[in-house]
């Protein structure tokens, strides 16, 4: 008697393709976007060598199935103590990788809707954290403006602060994406490729100003060098961050309670928009946000503008009683 025969695909061909073809070729995936996914697999190959006895050429497709991936997702919690953030956008690869499967393998079908299936983790959703304006005032006094480094590190800031680029965009600007005098303003490449314009105030166009005429250069040459006039790394500016928090600790003590990185830095900015009255799909527009949804993070925040909301609640006279609703129903329920 013939038994079924199972269809099999060999893995190798299949993941090249899906990053030469649909995320290279098609979708024109930003260099972050490749490098993300590729991280991601290169661990689920060594899981794969490590828990199948098998190298990464040899593996099928029907290999990594979903208990294989819900495995991978454990460990990398438990072992590599990966948050649920960064568990979820690992799995995010992954799935991406199977919708282009089922495209390319349609008689596995089967096996990969139970990989696509496999959901993400829900995620406590903490409040952020954003500077106030004294501990601003204190870290945009805080570097050494009587030296080179310290000059370049008070514009970043200060140029970070006011326009809330990410780490990439501001380590990666040049002089060709600086508009000063009317209308000014710094271009960037963000997330996916998308270009947008963020204004700068006075105060940022005329310290900018002073850094470049300083700092001289072409179009092509980035704006904050380091000491090898090379781009700054992002452990690069994660160091002299922290370098001049520590600094501004000193006159202003709050700055001791809170972990500043880059990104708060970022939401700083968001904070400071949102207090001034400016539109969430207007900040979401200005921080490069895909949704003003995502901008909700800096609403749940603002204890300032949740104080006026309240302020202008009449206050309560008298005994609250407990609303009960003249409804048969309702009452048919209450009496059960």
């Amino acid at each position: 008697m013939g038994g079924v025969i199972m269809k099999t695909a060999s893995l190798s061909p299949l993941l090249q393709s899906f990053f030469t073809d649909r995320l290279m070729t098609q979708r024109h995936a930003s260099p972050h976007t490749i490098a993300s996914y590729r991280d991601t697999f290169r661990l689920l190959l060594l899981f794969a060598k490590t828990q199948l006895k098998k190298l990464p050429c040899q593996l099928m497709l029907e290999d990594l199935d979903a208990p294989f991936i819900g495995a991978f997702l454990d460990q990398l919690e438990k072992h590599r103590h990966n948050s649920p953030r960064s568990r979820n956008l690992r799995l995010a690869a992954i799935h991406s990788f199977f919708q282009y499967a089922s495209f390319e393998q349609p008689d596995l079908s089967g096996h990969i809707q139970r990989v696509l299936a496999i959901p993400n983790k829900r995620q406590d959703r903490s409040l952020i954290d954003f500077l106030t304006h004294p501990e601003i005032e204190a870290l945009l006094a805080a570097p050494d403006q009587t030296t080179w480094s310290g000059r370049r590190d008070h514009v970043l800031l200060r140029l970070a602060i006011q326009t809330g680029l990410r780490l990439s965009e501001i380590i990666s600007l040049r002089y060709a994406d600086v508009q000063l005098g009317q209308a000014a303003h710094v271009r960037c490449h963000g997330k996916g490729r998308k270009e947008r314009c963020t204004p700068l105030t006075k105060q940022t166009a005329t310290a900018l100003e002073a850094w470049l005429h300083e700092r001289g250069g072409s179009a092509e040459d980035v704006i904050f060098p380091n000491a090898r006039s090379g781009p700054l790394s992002p452990d690069g500016v994660q160091y002299l961050l922290a370098h001049h928090v520590a600094v501004a600790q000193q006159s202003c003590p709050s700055l001791k309670n809170k972990r500043v990185s880059p990104h708060v830095l970022r939401h700083t900015t968001a904070m400071e928009l949102l207090q001034a009255g400016v539109d969430r799909s207007v900040i979401a527009l200005w921080l490069g946000h895909e949704s003003p949804e995502t901008t909700q993070i800096y609403l749940d925040a603002n204890m300032a503008l949740k104080e006026k909301a309240l302020a202008k609640v009449a206050p309560l006279h008298g005994k609250l009683k407990r609303y009960r609703p003249d409804d048969a129903l309702l009452n048919f329920l209450r009496d059960l």
